[in-house]
């Protein structure tokens, strides 16, 4: 007799939905995923598709109905739950369009819990378009089988993202003037923390003089070489994830 195939298959295409899911009810998506599913990866009723909510996990779901306008489909197997998030945030300066959109897209792979964004005086761009922000994290967390997504936050101006910091969380701010290095500083690390980038520009000596003055404020060197936006960003949060993050232990 022939093997039975496995189900899910591998191939199955990958979805976040905003719907929570359950073997309880089915759920429907419309518009550009259900475009998707039928037009594209040309499902059709029996099929396989991956699901995950950002709440309970990854589902595999089977289509019951695959239409024009819209794709029902029933969870039928849970799984994995949502997978556990270090407590690391991303804070990075605004940057052009396709260099802000490849942080949020790394920072998303490399398991950030939020992204916070914010205006400095010598940021190109001082605007975020908040759903196509979400988009490309929920696009960038399916590509790479997550289960998490992280929050993306409006941007805010420099003085008020230290005005309102956390008193319980440190700011890691990588200063192109120098600091403490990356690695040193991150393996002590306890608890909270979140990293600061610059724009195109850098930080001016004002802006510079407030986040050092700031209590929680911890300066950092990522290195010798002074590194665009989009690069220190994800080096930094790879160095987190490396010496404090979710990257300790793995075989």
């Amino acid at each position: 007799m022939p093997a039975t195939p496995a189900w899910p298959p591998k191939s199955a295409p990958r979805l976040f939905v905003d719907t929570p899911l359950s073997a309880a009810a089915p759920v429907q998506v419309d518009g550009n995923q259900a475009h998707y599913l039928a037009k594209v990866m040309r499902v059709s009723p029996g099929d396989a598709v991956i699901l995950c909510d950002n709440a309970t996990g990854e589902w595999a779901a089977e289509v019951l109905e695959a239409g024009k306008r819209h794709v029902l489909l029933q969870p039928r197997d849970h799984l994995r739950p949502r997978e556990p998030v270090p407590d690391f945030w991303l804070c990075p300066a605004l940057l052009k369009k396709d260099r802000f959109d490849f942080v949020l897209e790394k920072a998303t792979e490399l398991g950030v819990a939020r992204i916070a964004p914010l205006v400095t005086r010598r940021c190109v761009a001082d605007k975020l378009n908040l759903e196509r922000a979400g988009t490309i994290v929920t696009e960038a967390a399916e590509q790479c089988a997550r289960t998490a997504l992280p929050e993306v936050l409006a941007p805010v101006k420099l003085d008020a993202l230290l005005r309102d910091w956390p008193e319980d969380r440190l700011l890691f701010f990588a200063d192109e003037e120098g600091g403490e290095s990356a690695a040193d500083a991150f393996c002590l690390t306890e608890g909270p923390a979140a990293l600061l980038t610059g724009p195109e520009g850098g930080f001016d000596d004002a802006e510079r003089e407030a986040i050092r003055a700031h209590p929680n404020a911890r300066p950092i060197s990522l290195g010798p070489r002074i590194l665009r936006g989009e690069t220190a960003a994800i080096a930094g949060i790879a160095v987190w994830m490396a010496e404090a993050g979710d990257w300790i232990g793995e075989e």
